[in-house]
């Protein structure tokens, strides 16, 4: 269900605890006059389900896809946020965005700022020529021979999906202060080694997708 994100300070936290380390990815939300839709992943790397709810300043600038729901433990979940209004009139405009989410007794918060850019350009537009004038241009190695694929990108393929995999393990890993009779507690992590991996992880995930 597509709704506005609401404004205001109030959010269903509960109960009030100790503070909750939040991960998402990324840390902000860039869209360009072409752009208007982004991706913020939320990640749960507790052994708790956890809630959330999205609360921004400009609630008539961005439309949310379930601004407010539930995270399985372990787990994440994909918000997808749109910017209403890409005109040139809102081009460098800040706004902030506020995520509480709370779970086994504790809450949390972590503000997420969002700016409107001009369009966005890619090395191959650095002219400011849309890609579809752009002819595509093929050059051959002397001697009329087609290069051969590089062995490289295989292996660096292989370096990111083996990133991808220990993070993904480390964020299953339970914390350092939460006891588990089948993890040794000498393999525990802490919530900043699973920040650090979560960042990681996101940063693996736009590679994988491009």
């Amino acid at each position: 269900m597509r709704r506005p994100v609401r404004g205001g300070e109030g959010s269903p936290l509960s109960p009030r605890g100790p503070s909750l380390p939040v991960f998402v990815f990324p840390a902000d939300l860039l869209f360009y006059s072409g752009q208007c839709r982004r991706v913020l992943t939320l990640y749960n790397p507790y052994s708790f389900p956890m809630g959330f709810k999205m609360l921004c300043t400009a609630p008539s600038l961005y439309t949310v896809l379930e601004a407010e729901g539930r995270v399985r433990a372990r787990s994440c979940v994909d918000i997808v946020v749109r910017h209403q209004d890409v005109s040139a009139r809102n081009w460098g405009r800040k706004d902030r965005f506020r995520l509480d989410v709370w779970g086994g007794g504790r809450t949390g918060s972590r503000l997420v700022w969002a700016e409107l850019k001009r369009q966005h350009q890619t090395p191959g537009e650095a002219g400011g020529r849309p890609p579809s004038v752009a002819a595509p241009t093929h050059h051959r190695p002397p001697g009329g021979e087609r290069p051969r694929p590089r062995s490289g990108n295989l292996l660096q393929f292989l370096v990111y999906a083996v990133a991808g995999l220990v993070c993904v393990a480390v964020l299953m890993l339970p914390l350092e202060d939460e006891p588990s009779p089948v993890v040794p507690s000498h393999v525990h992590v802490t919530a900043s080694q699973k920040l650090a991996c979560a960042y990681v992880l996101g940063l693996l995930t736009m590679v994988f997708l491009r």
